[in-house]
């Protein structure tokens, strides 16, 4: 099985949830990181899912600043997952998903 290290980069995350990445079929995949930054002058909070399930609710993020939503940890998908990404405020995040796919 070869690792292949891929990024999706989402710019102007807003209200709406935003699909940042759909595990392919006879895929695993490992989420090493996702990274958010607050593009506003003030506080956002950010709601990341994977498989459906909540991994990060409404976290903050203080203007002006970037965060690891995932603190470092470890998320394991498999094909058809998904992860996803809403924002409190509109046009208020750029955020980079960065995974390592099994094939």
């Amino acid at each position: 099985m070869p690792n292949t290290y891929k990024r999706f980069p989402s710019s102007s995350v807003g209200v709406v949830a935003s699909t940042l990445y759909t595990v392919p079929a006879d895929t695993t995949v490992v989420i090493m990181g996702c990274h958010v930054c607050n593009l506003t002058a003030d506080q956002i909070t950010v709601t990341i899912t994977a498989a459906d399930v909540n991994v990060g609710k409404d976290i903050p993020v203080p203007s002006g600043s970037s965060l690891d939503l995932l603190a470092g940890s470890r998320i394991n998908l498999d094909a058809a997952d998904t992860v996803t990404i809403q924002s409190s405020a509109p046009v208020s995040a750029d955020v980079i998903l960065s995974v390592m796919e099994r094939t």
